[in-house]
């Protein structure tokens, strides 16, 4: 590496979050609304460029906290975006992270120094976002598929209870698919990941159903 090159010049590194929520069945993602240029007005993800004091973990929770409030999720990487023209005003190098959160416990600011605005939106109702961030968030909304058959990340959608129809719902929205009712409710007990509180809940109007909960520990995870 020669440090003097030029072409080493004027770069500089996103770190950008794809925030997910399920609202009544409905997939959303948050977003907040820019203050600034570029592309100022313009919503996006959240996320923005890390200092050259900190690691990517760090910058990328300062970045979470400073423009959403939000700083008790889990955020994990998904991708590497190096279009060279993907900010106008220099090169920067986007790495992209997605996590999910509980709708009921998702308190954030809607107004901070660098954003006007802020609101979770239905994920195929966006548009027209700054920079390359819907084709981030086409990449994260893929990864999210994976991780929700492979891993037990929908236990931050439900830390508490949650109803199998509802539960069901979510996978349906996320997945894009319809399953069959018996199938999905025995596979999820088979596989050991959920378990019987004794309590019952309605959901969506209907007659009471059961409640579970996710298990703290969980050892095979392969839903589909």
């Amino acid at each position: 590496m020669e440090v003097n090159n030029p072409l080493y010049k004027n770069q500089g590194i996103h770190v950008i979050s794809s925030i997910f929520t399920v609202d009544h069945g409905v997939v959303k993602v948050l977003l907040i609304k820019r203050k600034n240029n570029p592309f100022k007005d313009k919503w996006a993800l959240v996320g923005g460029a890390l200092y050259n004091n900190e690691d990517i973990d760090s910058g990328l929770k300062r970045e979470v906290r400073e423009k959403t409030g939000i700083d008790n999720i889990d955020l994990s990487l998904v991708n590497v975006h190096g279009r060279v023209d993907r900010s106008p005003v220099m090169r920067m190098v986007a790495v992209s992270y997605l996590g999910v959160i509980d709708i009921n416990k998702a308190n954030f600011v809607r107004e901070t120094l660098k954003t006007s605005d802020a609101a979770f939106v239905d994920v195929k109702k966006v548009t027209d976002l700054a920079y390359d961030h819907e084709e981030i968030l086409a990449s994260s909304l893929d990864a999210l598929k994976k991780k929700i058959v492979n891993s037990n990340i929908l236990a931050s959608l439900f830390p508490n209870c949650f109803t199998m129809p509802e539960l069901q719902k979510t996978y349906e929205a996320i997945l894009e698919v319809t399953l069959d009712r018996r199938n999905f409710r025995r596979k999820l007990l088979s596989l050991d990941l959920v378990e019987d509180t004794g309590e019952f809940a309605n959901f969506d109007g209907k007659k009471p159903a059961k409640l579970y909960r996710f298990k703290d520990k969980i050892d095979n995870i392969d839903v589909f």
